[in-house]
Formats: C-alpha cells, sequence, structure tokens
C-alpha cells in the first residue's frame, strides 16, 4: 500500500500538479496529514495572529490514479481516519461567523483519548473524525486549498468520515486526488471558523468510473446520497444544490421535472456544510429508502 507523507503537502489544487504517488484504480493508499496550522500551534500561549498564514490548510498528495482521464469520476471510499492525540481550536476576534461574540482570541489544546475529546474539566464530547479539504485537480484555473468548488477542496462537510464514499470529477489525467484538514468534531456551519483541528492518517481506497459526467462532488453513506456544491453566499450555494439534486435525480429515475421537484421538497433535506470559507458550501441529502422502488444508484 502507498503511504504518502505530511511532508508531500500542497497548498493549492493545480491543473499542473506533479504526483506525490501513484497507484492502480482500486487500491489503497494513505495520507498522512498534517492540522490546517500545519502543526505550528501546540500550546495554548500560541494564537492564531502568529502563525504563518502561507501555511494554513494543507492538502496531503497528489496521488495519481491510473487510467483516470478527463470526463472520469473517482469513487475514493474512506476506509480509516486516525487522529492525533490532541487537537486544536482557535477563537480569533475578527474572523468566523460570530467575531462580534467573541472576547478576543484564545487558544485550546484539546486532548483525545479512547475516542472522546475533552474540552474542558466537565465537558467531553465523543469524536468523529471527518475530512475537511478533498479533492481533485481542478478544469483550468489554480484553486488554493482553504477554497471549496466543484472539485471539491476545502468542504468542510461533517458527513465525509470512514465508512463513506466521495465521487470527485476528474479533469485532469491520474485525477490528481490530494486531501487533509481533519477534525475530530466539527458542527453544520463550522460558526467559529474551525472544528477541532487535527493531524492525523486517512486510508482511502480510489476507483475510477470511465466516462461519466459529474458536475460536483457527490458524497454517499449507508442511507444517503449527498450532493455539494459551493457558491459566493447561502443563496448561490443552496441554488446550485438544488440545481444539480435535480439533475442527479431527473437522469437516473423515469420521473418529469415536476415529479421530482415534488420529491425534493418533501423527501429531501438541505443543509449547510460552513459558512467561513471564501465560499459557502451546502449539501442536499437524498434518502435511499424513499426512491428504494426505483433501486437508485450513482452508476449503473
Amino acid at each position: 500500500m502507498v503511504e504518502i507523507k505530511s511532508d508531500q503537502a500542497i497548498y493549492s489544487f493545480s491543473p499542473d500538479a506533479q504526483a506525490a504517488a501513484t497507484i492502480k484504480p482500486g487500491a489503497t493508499a494513505t495520507f498522512v496529514t498534517r492540522d490546517c496550522f500545519s502543526n505550528q500551534i501546540n500550546s495554548p500561549d500560541q494564537l492564531f495572529e502568529s502563525t504563518d498564514w502561507s501555511s494554513i490548510n494543507p492538502a496531503t498528495g497528489p496521488l495519481a490514479i491510473e487510467e483516470a482521464e478527463p470526463g472520469d469520476v473517482l469513487a475514493v471510499d474512506i476506509l480509516d481516519i486516525e487522529t492525533a492525540e490532541y487537537g486544536v481550536m482557535t477563537a480569533v476576534k475578527d474572523m468566523g461567523a460570530i467575531p462580534g461574540l467573541l472576547d478576543g482570541s484564545e487558544t485550546r489544546i484539546i486532548p483525545i483519548k479512547n475516542g472522546w475529546a475533552r474540552f474542558n474539566e466537565i465537558l467531553s464530547f465523543p469524536v468523529q473524525p471527518m475530512v475537511g479539504v478533498i479533492g481533485t485537480a481542478p478544469r483550468e484555473a489554480t484553486v488554493p486549498c482553504g477554497t471549496p468548488g466543484t472539485h471539491g477542496g476545502n468542504m468542510d462537510n461533517k458527513e465525509i468520515i470512514k465508512g463513506t464514499r466521495i465521487y470527485l470529477p476528474v479533469w485532469q489525467r491520474g485525477g490528481l486526488l490530494a486531501l487533509g484538514d481533519l477534525h475530530a468534531l466539527q458542527g453544520d456551519g463550522e460558526v467559529l471558523f474551525c472544528g477541532i483541528e487535527v493531524a492525523g492518517r486517512v486510508t482511502v481506497r480510489v476507483n475510477v468510473i470511465k466516462e461519466l459526467e459529474l458536475a460536483t462532488p457527490v458524497l454517499e453513506n449507508r442511507d444517503y446520497f449527498y450532493i455539494i456544491g459551493s457558491g459566493d453566499d447561502l443563496d448561490e450555494a443552496a441554488k446550485l444544490v438544488m440545481d444539480w439534486t435535480h439533475q442527479f435525480l431527473k437522469t437516473r429515475l423515469p420521473l418529469s421535472n415536476n415529479e421530482v421537484a415534488m420529491l425534493m421538497s418533501i423527501v429531501c433535506d438541505l443543509q449547510i456544510c460552513q459558512i467561513v470559507d471564501p465560499l459557502i458550501t451546502c449539501r442536499m441529502a437524498i434518502p435511499k429508502k424513499a426512491f428504494s422502488s426505483y433501486q437508485l444508484s450513482f452508476a449503473d
């Protein structure tokens, strides 16, 4: 199995990126990741303002997959996510969605032990490790790792966890998959601008689906498909996700446009991933059970 070390870090998804490693379709790979601060913060005395901004939001990779060509789709199974023994949270007075509610800058180091994150002497929470940044090389322009888009990137979708599969469009030969920005725990919205940021290891299996058009990342777990989209504001992100959800269902179900829209309104849920990155990210949850009579699937 291929392992890509954390020193193989990128800070943007680029059409011209050089692969750090290559695997065959169906093979597994492990990405060793830094936290979103590039492991620069390890003490409560270190404030966010002391960090090197150019090293924020690294992703490990990229990984090339043989046979992946433009017009294909990568199917990435998240097999395991391991986290470090502590995570970091920082409050910064002028950042995030709620800056006016903060007293000032603060750093908190959060121990992680036996699957629990200890917030303070009273509060501990079960961790749910997730991948904040995952994507492929974009079609044209280079995109910073801190920005989400149709290639994936910094979606901060708390549903990207162990046991899920994410489908990503391929626009460059090999796909050039990279990932990072793990969170031990994050709520929808990520309103402070961070979750429990943590270094770790992510093991994936990657397959190639040939010649299948995909406009935006799609996540699948046992019970749901999630259509993911990002826009300049919440309205635009929601509209994009609704349009792509309608397209996803219409191309897979023998139903009219109106019927698909009606079903979206009664059984699908529009949800927020994050509202603090350069673009806002939403997802729409499509319950598989509601469409079981049609045997809804991503690909035949």
